[in-house]
């Protein structure tokens, strides 16, 4: 704690010291507005003008679109913009690498209303500087900084409420009951619930004696919750100083309205702080602190994980006290005398011998959990134009330092259940005895839970030319190179959560080297050639250092003059290309010898030991005694190298008819070579078994290829204006080459989709048991019985096995076939109106949750009410009932698989902009309120499906109320 306040003090006064700056920046005469002739956009390691961009690349400019988009979160739907992103920092159906001014950070750590731009780099070409670690794509987030104005204050405050869309539907305690007598008959077992024990439940009279659980009413869940914020940001400077500071604050409360979870919250403070300062004439510097703190409260107790578990009629959460026959039994009496969890003075806990707690206690008595989260952020740079020794070079260094802490203070006590027997006294149901599970604990004491610590450093220095000569040629180059580590840490928490403590021995880390150079004319033909020199700690010796090289080729076809006197509505047509040979060693990764435990270091060293994951024992010729003998557990590989993604990419960028059209699009094609295998197929039998002397090969091949659009339409129509913009990809994948054997050709995985999902196909539910007898033997396990699954036999060898499963679709697990995103704006004198939405087409899922697996004695869903009986055979869509496993009827098939097209609605905003004449004469510059929904609608024919969450909390649609203000 100590070590937290110490930075917390450093943070504030860094942030003091910023302001201090400002301040005095505010001072000095003669602010001057800076004005650029063409817009720059951030790139790797630096900025370019955006006409001069050569493709595989796209640009959001954030503050502007806050304007008409209030989000809270960095990467909020920035899949209506962008061809190529699917989600989830994902580009071109590989996870990216986000990167925060620079450095390695969470989108986590900034917020929309800190952000300036977002650059999202796609193309080999495009993130080849930046080493390894971004062989996959980079999301480069750049944050807001001050600018040569005069003091701007701007105020922003937004309150709204979340409503669940949706909750799952589940049979209550007499249905449950009356359709499990059913499973029983199927099964050929007696039934388990009698009809008055139905009857009374359905009646509702007792619902203590014959308990009918509902997770989903206002007893346990509100209708609504809050969500509250608040930011301030200060701005401007002049031509020594430029600040800027921005301070948040942010609360929101929960659904729940049940024990203590109806005082679980969360609370966060954020602070960020910069100033970029020139120094001398040929000297600048910069620096910036931030400071993100977030505290979060939750009571104990999964409500949401037992709701799809609990069957409706296992037993009573309360027992009331009013019941217990306490006037002729004395041990009641005492019970209730002796307990420390009488609930509002009425109730004790219910449970039983196989659920002495539950979630229910667990909100009431069982206690809470304090998460608490600290982020620092450190960064200070400083650059230098060196034109006096060349024209055109400039130097730049920066260096970060991230400290991130997180920690839990949990407070948890046991309790005791009751289990209450019932008799039927005077006509009145009465509790005769109770019987106790458990004890209650009485403590006030909390602990302390999950500590967790981490800490990233990066530094990065480059040289910097450009130049033009002859007003006509234009060179520009660098030469770089950037480092940076994580290093992850826990403390010992005396075994909950697992946490066993002590740090990552290997730290996370990136070194290289990069260089580019580039040469355009008149911006019209371009050629750059971008490498990096990497490096690998995960490598033998001799091969840790491998070159990325790229090439890429531009031409503005627009310029030439054949092109503007012969088409005319073209205002600009530039095409790209480029090839990239990227080495990384991000896909470097295995797991320890006869373990699953995931490791990425010394992959290529051979392994021996006799500890019990590698020891074999023998016995000596006697046969009675032995010992264990030391044995491999992996082969070494000294030629184990880098993985390989070789590129080739084509762009086209266009505007027509004075910019009412734009255009930008790219075709890729990546070829992934040397992904890791352990040579199941490659070595011979005997390299396994009496220990495993396989090693890891670069073996196994990928390519993924694509087409990624992005197309925007502006006009105006007397006072309204309006944009159009519609961005997508069309994706597709396959695995080239893999290690692998199977029987049947049609198994095999290379040749198909990277997403390509197995199962079996299924020909309808059994009718008869003629037609079970006809039919191939399913071996899933149990009896086979009418209105049970049928599957195809592909192989035709009259057994139903895995040999039988085939390629049923793409599971769409990085990127749909198809991907698009729309964004629409509305604007009408000071009223604008912005709506974004998204969606995916062409893959598949499976309808395989508990919600629709109904196995043994667990919940039934609605979805059971039109199972299989003799009466409903024809018309039957569910499997029939059974008190078994199940194992038959719940395997992937086209029987459960359905297409997960869908369309988004996931925002809609108006924002009303008042005169700013209203405010000349006060301290007032700008006002605007605006009003938004999120998330929707869902368009699709399994929208109800794709709305409803199982066994989590469930997704909600936001209303917003917001309002900014400039002083």
């Amino acid at each position: 704690m100590k070590k937290i306040n110490i930075k917390i003090g450093g943070v504030l006064i860094a942030t003091f010291m910023l302001i201090a700056v400002s301040a005095l920046a505010q001072n000095v005469p003669e602010v001057q507005k800076q004005s650029n002739t063409d817009s720059v956009v951030n790139v790797a390691f630096g900025t370019i003008a955006t006409k001069d961009l050569l493709g595989g690349v796209s640009v959001i400019n954030v503050s502007e679109l806050l304007k008409k988009n209030y989000s809270t979160n960095s990467l909020d739907n920035l899949l209506s913009f962008v061809g190529g992103y699917t989600g989830n920092a994902n580009l071109w159906g590989q996870g990216a690498l986000i990167l925060v001014d620079g450095v390695p950070r969470p989108a986590v750590d900034v917020r929309p209303v800190e952000i300036e731009s977002i650059t999202v780099l796609k193309a080999a070409s495009a993130v080849v500087l930046y080493g390894s670690n971004a062989s996959k794509g980079v999301i480069l987030i750049t944050t807001k900084r001050g600018s040569v104005k005069p003091l701007t204050i701007d105020v922003r405050a937004n309150t709204g409420l979340f409503f669940p869309k949706s909750y799952p539907k589940y049979l209550n305690a007499a249905d449950y009951m009356t359709f499990y007598n059913e499973a029983s008959r199927n099964d050929g077992i007696a039934e388990r619930y009698t009809a008055a024990v139905i009857d009374s439940t359905r009646s509702g009279l007792n619902p203590y004696k014959y308990p009918d659980i509902d997770f989903f009413n206002a007893d346990y869940i509100k209708k609504a919750y809050n969500r509250s914020d608040v930011t301030t940001e200060i701005s401007g400077g002049n031509e020594l100083a430029r600040y800027y500071t921005n301070l948040g604050l942010t609360s929101n409360n929960s659904i729940m309205n049940y024990g203590d979870q109806k005082n679980n919250k969360d609370f966060g403070f954020n602070v960020r702080g910069n100033v970029d300062m020139n120094v001398s004439k040929w000297l600048s510097a910069s620096a910036d602190a931030i400071v993100n703190m977030s505290d979060n409260y939750t009571g104990r107790g999964d409500f949401w994980g037992s709701s799809s578990t609990l069957r409706p009629n296992l037993f009573s959460s309360l027992i009331p006290i009013s019941m217990l026959d306490t006037a002729n039994n004395i041990p009641n009496r005492t019970t209730v005398e002796n307990s420390n969890n009488v609930i509002d003075g009425k109730y004790l806990l219910g449970g039983l011998s196989t659920n002495q707690t539950n979630a229910f206690a667990d909100m009431l008595a069982a206690g809470y959990i304090k998460r608490k989260s600290r982020t620092f952020l450190y960064n200070v740079g400083a650059n230098a134009d060196l034109g006096s020794l060349l024209k055109g070079l400039s130097f730049k260094a920066a260096y970060s330092m991230d400290y991130r802490s997180f920690y839990s203070e949990a407070y948890q006590v046991g309790y005791a259940t009751y289990e209450p027997k019932w008799s039927r006294i005077n006509g009145q149901d009465v509790i005769t005895s109770l019987t106790k599970y458990g004890t209650d604990g009485n403590t006030t004491n909390e602990s302390i839970g999950q500590t967790t610590y981490s800490q990233t450093n990066s530094f990065r220095s480059q040289f910097n030319y450009n130049n033009t000569f002859a007003g006509d040629h234009h060179v520009t180059a660098a030469f770089l190179g950037w480092w940076y580590l994580t290093q992850n840490s826990s403390d010992p928490n005396n075994g909950t959560n697992g946490n066993s403590g002590g740090s990552d021995y290997h730290p996370i880390r990136n070194t290289n080297l990069g260089l580019q150079a580039g040469y355009n004319y008149r911006q019209k033909y371009y050629v750059d050639f971008s490498g990096a020199l990497v490096h690998s700690a995960k490598l033998p010796e001799n091969n840790q250092n491998a070159l990325s090289p790229t090439v890429t080729l531009g031409w503005r076809i627009s310029d030439e003059g054949f092109f503007k006197n012969a088409i005319s509505f073209v205002d600009n047509l530039k095409i790209t290309g480029s090839y990239a040979s990227l080495k990384q060693d991000l896909d470097i990764t295995g797991t320890r010898p006869n373990s699953t435990i995931p490791t990425d270091y010394y992959l290529y060293a051979g392994t021996y030991g006799q500890d019990g994951n590698l020891g074999g024992f023998y016995t000596w010729r006697d046969g009675v005694a032995g010992g264990f003998t030391t044995m491999s557990g992996r082969g070494s590989n000294p030629y184990l190298t880098f993985i390989q993604r070789k590129e080739v990419r084509a762009g086209l960028e266009a505007s027509f008819f004075k910019n009412l059209i734009t255009l930008d699009v790219n075709y890729f094609s990546q070829n992934i070579k040397g992904l890791l295998t352990r040579g199941a197929t490659l070595f011979p039998s005997y390299f396994t078994g009496s220990g495993d002397f396989r090693p890891y090969l670069n073996y196994n091949n990928d390519k993924r290829s694509g087409v990624d659009f992005t197309a925007n339409v502006n006009n105006q129509i007397g006072q309204l204006k309006y944009s159009l913009g519609v961005s997508g990809m069309l994706y597709s994948s396959k695995a080239v080459q893999r290690d692998e054997v199977f029987q049947d050709a049609y198994q095999y995985r290379a040749g198909k989709a990277l997403d390509a999902s197995f199962g079996y196909i299924s020909e309808g539910l059994f009718q008869s048991q003629a037609e079970i007898n006809s039919h191939a033997t399913q071996t899933f396990g149990g009896t086979v019985r009418p209105g049970d699954i049928k599957y195809k036999d592909v192989n035709n060898d009259r057994i139903i096995d895995n040999r039988d499963q085939v390629d049923l679709g793409h599971n769409g697990f990085a990127a749909a076939p198809f991907t698009y995103g729309v964004n629409l704006t509305l604007k009408w004198k000071n009223l604008t109106l912005f709506a974004l939405g998204s969606g995916q087409n062409g893959a598949i899922g499976y309808k395989n949750s508990s919600y629709f697996w109904a196995r043994s004695d667990s919940k039934y869903s609605e979805v059971v009410l039109n199972r299989w009986t003799d009466a409903t055979k024809n018309t039957a869509t569910y499997p029939r009932l059974t008190t078994t496993a199940g194992n038959n009827n719940y395997q992937n098939s086209t029987f459960w698989m359905y297409k997960t097209n869908r369309f988004n609605l996931t925002r809609v905003q108006f924002t009303y902009d008042f005169n700013e004449n209203i405010f000349k004469n006060s301290f007032v510059h700008g006002l605007c309120l605006y009003v938004l929904g999120d998330n929707l609608l869902v368009v699709s024919k399994e929208r109800k499906l794709m709305e409803t969450n199982i066994g989590s909390a469930p997704q909600y649609r936001f209303y917003n109320l917001g309002v900014k203000a400039a002083f």
